[in-house]
C-alpha cells in the first residue's frame, strides 16, 4: 500500500483554515485594530476587483487543484482493471452532492425560496464540473493526450473570449460587463444565476456580481487537470529529487506564461481566463512543491495535527461553516463581555465560532470520521 501523502493533508488544511477561519476573522480584525499598518496587509487578505491577482485569489484555485490530486490515487484502480462500473457511481455520487452542497452554500438552497434559488454560483460546483472531467479524461487518456487536452481547453476559452462576438459582447472585450462569458452565463442562466431578480416579468442581472461559470467551466476542468498532473508525478516511481525538479518546473513555467499572456489576455480571476489558469496552477505546483519538500522528503510531519483537522474532513468544514452559524451559542455564553471588549466582542465571538466547528472536527478526527463525497 502506497504511504499517505501527508503534505497534500496539510496544504489542504492550511487552504480550508484561510477559507473558513480567517475569511471573517481577518475583517473583524481590521476593525478593532484600526491602524494603517493593519490596513497595509488586506491587500493580501482581498480579492482583486477584476484584474491582476492577489494571495487571496488562489484559496479557490488551489482547493480545486487539490481535488484533482487525489484523482490517480484514487481512480488509478479503475485504470488497471477494476470495474468501470464502480467509477461511474463514485463518479455520480460525487458530482451529485458537490452540487447539491454548493447550491446549500451559496445557491440559497435552504432558503427554500424558489425564486432566490441560483443554480450555479459556488467552488463546489466548480470542483464537480472540473473534477467529472478531468476524472474522465485520467481514466481514458495517457498523460500526453491529457496535457494535449488541457491545452485545447485553454486555447478554445482564450479563442472563444478574443474572436466571438454575441450580441455587443466578446470580440475582445474583457471588461465586466462586456465579456462573452458574462453574456453566455444571463442568456442561460437566466434567472438562475446569482444575484439575479425578477422585475415586472423581466430578469435583472445585478452590475456587482461579475463572477461567470459556464464558459470558464473549459478552465475548471483545466485547473482540476493541474492537480491530476501533480498526482500522476507524485504517485510515480520516479525519485523524490526528481518529482521535486518537475513539480518546480512546471510550477514556475506555467506562472511564467501566463503572465506573459496577461497583456493580451488579461489574468482574471472573475471569469477564470486561460492566462489566470496558468497562474494559480502554476501557484498551487508551487505550494505543492514546498509542502512535498519540507514534509513527504525532508520528514517534518510533527505538530501537523491542526492542519489535518481541516484537511481530512475539507468538505465537512467548508460547509458546515457556511451553512451553521454557531453565532447563537457564542453570543448566549460570552454576551457579558460585550460592554468590556468594545470593538474586539465580533473578534471574540468569531474566534468562539471556529472554536466550536474545531472541536467538531477535531472530534470527528481522533474517532477516524472523516466524510467524503
Amino acid at each position: 500500500m502506497q504511504k499517505r501523502l501527508e503534505s497534500l493533508d496539510a496544504l489542504r488544511g492550511l487552504d480550508l483554515f484561510f477559507l473558513v477561519v480567517m475569511e471573517t476573522m481577518i475583517w473583524h480584525l481590521k476593525g478593532a485594530v484600526d491602524a494603517p499598518w493593519f490596513d497595509s496587509l488586506m491587500p493580501f487578505f482581498t480579492h482583486k476587483d477584476w484584474g491582476g491577482f492577489s494571495t487571496w485569489d488562489l484559496i479557490m484555485p488551489l482547493f480545486m487543484f487539490m481535488s484533482g490530486v487525489t484523482i490517480p490515487y484514487s481512480m488509478n484502480k479503475y485504470r488497471e482493471g477494476a470495474p468501470k462500473s464502480g467509477f461511474y457511481r463514485r463518479l455520480a455520487k460525487r458530482i451529485i452532492l458537490l452540487w447539491i452542497f454548493g447550491m446549500m452554500v451559496q445557491g440559497n438552497l435552504l432558503g427554500l425560496d424558489p425564486h432566490k434559488i441560483y443554480f450555479f454560483s459556488n467552488t463546489l460546483q466548480a470542483i464537480a464540473v472540473g473534477y467529472l472531467f478531468a476524472a474522465l479524461i485520467f481514466l481514458f487518456f495517457r498523460w500526453k493526450a491529457q496535457v494535449a487536452i488541457a491545452i485545447a481547453l485553454l486555447l478554445a476559452f482564450w479563442g472563444a473570449m478574443q474572436f466571438i462576438t454575441i450580441g455587443g459582447y466578446g470580440g475582445g472585450d474583457y471588461t465586466p460587463q462586456g465579456n462573452l462569458a458574462e453574456y453566455i452565463d444571463r442568456m442561460v442562466l437566466g434567472r438562475f444565476r446569482d444575484g439575479a431578480t425578477v422585475e415586472n416579468g423581466q430578469v435583472v442581472f445585478n452590475p456587482w456580481y461579475t463572477y461567470t461559470w459556464l464558459l470558464s467551466s473549459l478552465n475548471f476542468v483545466v485547473t482540476v487537470l493541474s492537480g491530476v498532473f501533480a498526482g500522476e508525478i507524485l504517485r510515480s516511481a520516479m525519485s523524490q529529487r526528481r518529482k521535486l525538479w518537475m513539480l518546480f518546473g512546471i510550477g514556475v513555467g506555467c506562472v511564467t506564461v501566463g503572465w506573459v499572456m496577461n497583456p493580451i489576455h488579461p489574468v482574471i480571476k472573475h471569469i477564470w481566463t486561460s492566462s489566470m489558469t496558468l497562474v494559480s496552477s502554476g501557484y498551487c505546483f508551487l505550494l505543492m512543491w514546498l509542502f512535498y519538500y519540507w514534509i513527504d522528503c525532508r520528514g517534518h510531519n510533527r505538530h501537523l495535527t491542526f492542519l489535518k483537522v481541516y484537511g481530512m474532513n475539507s468538505i465537512t468544514a467548508y460547509v458546515v461553516s457556511h451553512v451553521v452559524s454557531f453565532s447563537s451559542i457564542s453570543t448566549s455564553l460570552l454576551r457579558g463581555l460585550e460592554q468590556y471588549t468594545g470593538a474586539w466582542y465580533q473578534v471574540i465571538i468569531t474566534l468562539s465560532n471556529c472554536a466550536i466547528l474545531f472541536i467538531i472536527l477535531y472530534i470527528m478526527y481522533r474517532k477516524k470520521i472523516f466524510l467524503r463525497v
